[in-house]
């Protein structure tokens, strides 16, 4: 059921109307958000809005809310074009490719746009905040707030410290994340903060039981479920995305100099080579 506080934001911005975008956008909708949507590719944000709509109607079929709520909703979330049409927003989280200048670039101009406590929010999955912090004049308004796929269900929320991070932008994060009815969780600005720095063993391990024919991919999954799981590590990278996993991976060993336990698989490479990306291409590894 959606909720409104009238401590919330009244603006809510959103850069990149990809899968973690759409799902970030619906999800401060649903807790009461004014949100703009932003890309630059205009095939993007309606996908993006389109993803949204699906949202809203499977909460209606599923009596989660009823139609005049889901359009209230939907009526709350506007798409743009335009870095301009976050002037006035609280609080603007980017969600674009995991490239560390175009992140740079990005906040740069957001910085001349927003008021001056606007909290500029990374939800990148390795980069460091510090860097995309580094060419800024305040970087003490750039937190990380990276999410989970997928971002309006899973409960998580990583808020990553940078060096110049500010204390109150981490509390001011940290209690919007909970506004979205998330789980917040402090994190210090070192390789794959928490989560993606445990995750690279997780899957690396069964890179390699694969790579060495000890087992199948569906045999791995079976294991890990078997324990406890929701998925095994095939399947979530099939919902993750395999070139946005290989990426992460690359980026993670880069950062620890290079370190063996961190080495990224050959068969990640061959997959992402070969357009295997998992469901967003309709085929991965199943």
């Amino acid at each position: 059921m959606a909720s409104e506080s009238t401590s919330s934001p009244s603006l809510f911005g959103v850069c990149g109307a990809g899968t973690m975008g759409s799902g970030i956008a619906y999800a401060a909708a649903l807790a009461g958000y004014r949100v703009v949507l932003f890309d630059i590719n205009e095939m993007a944000l309606s996908r993006g809005a389109h993803q949204i709509g699906r949202y809203l109607q499977g909460s209606v079929e599923r009596g989660r809310l009823d139609q005049d709520e889901a359009n209230e909703i939907r009526a709350r979330v506007t798409t743009t074009g335009s870095l301009e049409d976050f002037a006035g927003a609280e609080i603007v989280v980017e969600a674009v490719v995991e490239r560390l200048e175009l992140k740079q670039e990005l906040f740069a101009k957001l910085e001349d746009i927003l008021a001056g406590d606007a909290i500029l929010a990374s939800n990148t999955s390795s980069l460091a905040i510090t860097a995309i912090a580094a060419k800024l004049k305040h970087p003490e308004r750039v937190v990380g707030m990276h999410f989970f796929n997928p971002a309006h269900i899973m409960k998580l929320v990583e808020v990553i410290q940078g060096y110049r991070t500010s204390e109150e932008t981490m509390t001011r994060t940290s209690e919007i994340s909970k506004r979205l009815g998330k789980t917040a969780v402090r994190a210090q600005d070192t390789p794959g903060f928490i989560v993606n720095r445990v995750a690279r063993n997780f899957y690396g391990e069964a890179f390699r039981i694969v790579g060495e024919g000890a087992a199948t991919q569906q045999q791995v999954d079976r294991c890990m479920k078997a324990i406890g799981f929701k998925m095994g590590p095939f399947e979530l990278m099939d919902l993750i995305g395999i070139d946005v996993n290989f990426a992460v991976t690359e980026s993670v060993y880069a950062q620890y100099f290079y370190e063996a336990r961190f080495r990224p698989h050959l068969i990640q490479r061959k997959m992402v080579e070969s357009g295997l990306l998992g469901k967003k291409s309709g085929k991965g590894f199943y």
